[in-house]
């Protein structure tokens, strides 16, 4: 039976979710915000396990997640400020390695901890250490990525790596070549950051344009902030802002692109749509067990410190439930998709018909091979390799 803490929005299929009607053991941490990401269990033992759990004192305290605030703060200015001993090459490198920790502790924030206040959170995760996002801005969008049924579709889901067909046939030559390059792992991390502020900023300007200035002070604190971080970086420091925006802000998003590379999938049922990654130990640091991301989707409210022991204690029935969505560290991501597109850009609903997709180019798509993963409507995954200009009749024939 899967089951969903009683204050969390209800699915719209409830047949296969029930509401939990003992008191509430994980109590929503933002009551103002509609429309909370929903805790899904495998079943009634896993939620009185996880009740259990939630009493203990480590869960109560959260200490981990504050001894992880205190070595990240503590790391970045101690880099920071030992930047002239250290010499910028090693400064930067640390400083973009803090930076990714340190986008990894604000998804922590946001999802409730280590304490239940919006505000203190806020004030936790509000340092512009990583240059490019307001903290309330990454926030509400994060949240809004949580909408399982709507994952990945490009416009509903704010992190999804897909475009609409529309976008596609409006986009030039050189605008598909680099979303297909966008989806290959080395794409995601050169291009890929790129995508994403861009998307932003353009974002904020359209709501600018329509009159809706709500998310302008936002902006403007965040601006400031960043200001203020780089005069010190470089009067104290003797790190140029340069280096801070591009060196360590560009970089560490694109370190944390690691993660997100194919973390979702294109695939009829929901559950199925996302990644288990059973990465080695420093990437499970640095992204704090994010990659166990089917469980982080049903169980939100679960802190980082104990996401791999709930994975590995009902390991099979996660792989089962994400329709065998499965892989063996980042490195097989690199390994099959260094140069090659995991799936073509455009997005398209599984139970209609695939839509005729234009080619990047005449020349690109002529040459590109690409292994695609072809989702089978049952929960199957086949790798074929095939053309570009294959890939649609072939998803068809086999859907």
């Amino acid at each position: 039976m899967l089951c969903a803490t009683k204050w969390f929005v209800a699915d719209s299929a409830p047949s296969r979710i029930g509401l939990n009607a003992s008191p509430d053991a994980f109590p929503n941490p933002y009551p103002a915000l509609p429309a909370l990401p929903m805790a899904i269990y495998l079943d009634d033992t896993q939620r009185k396990a996880l009740a259990r759990l939630s009493a203990s004192w480590t869960w109560r305290t959260e200490w981990p997640t504050w001894l992880l605030i205190v070595t990240i703060y503590g790391g970045w200015f101690g880099v920071a400020m030992h930047a002239r001993s250290l010499g910028l090459p090693l400064t930067i490198a640390l400083l973009t390695l803090l930076s990714t920790w340190y986008m990894s502790l604000q998804h922590e924030l946001l999802h409730g901890h280590p304490t239940r206040s919006r505000l203190i959170n806020g004030l936790l995760g509000f340092a512009p250490l990583a240059v490019w996002f307001p903290y309330g801005i990454y926030r509400d969008s994060h949240l809004r990525h949580h909408d399982d049924p709507h994952l990945t579709r490009p416009e509903h889901d704010p992190e999804s790596y897909f475009v609409s067909g529309k976008t596609w046939h409006r986009a030039g030559a050189a605008t598909r070549a680099l979303l297909m390059l966008r989806n290959t792992f080395a794409g995601r991390l050169v291009v890929g950051p790129a995508f994403a502020i861009a998307a932003v900023i353009s974002d904020a300007a359209r709501k600018v344009a329509r009159g809706d200035w709500r998310d302008v002070p936002r902006w403007v604190a965040h601006v400031t902030s960043v200001a203020a971080l780089a005069w010190w970086l470089q009067t104290e420091c003797g790190i140029s802002a340069w280096l801070f925006v591009l060196g360590v802000g560009y970089s560490a998003l694109s370190l944390s692109s690691v993660r997100s590379f194919h973390e979702h999938r294109v695939a009829d049922a929901v559950e199925h749509r996302t990644v288990l990654n059973e990465a080695a130990w420093y990437w499970r640091l640095l992204f704090l067990n994010n990659n166990y991301h089917a469980v982080h989707h049903d169980l939100p409210h679960v802190p980082w410190f104990a996401l791999r022991g709930v994975y590995e204690t009902s390991r099979q029935q996660y792989i089962d439930r994400s329709g065998g969505f499965l892989v063996k560290g980042y490195g097989e991501w690199l390994r099959l998709y260094a140069l090659a597109p995991v799936a073509h850009p455009v997005y398209w609903d599984l139970s209609d018909t695939i839509p005729d997709i234009p080619p990047a180019s005449d020349s690109f798509a002529g040459k590109l091979r690409v292994k695609f993963m072809i989702v089978i409507r049952r929960g199957e995954l086949h790798e074929a390799h095939l053309s570009a200009t294959d890939q649609r009749q072939t998803a068809g024939q086999a859907l």
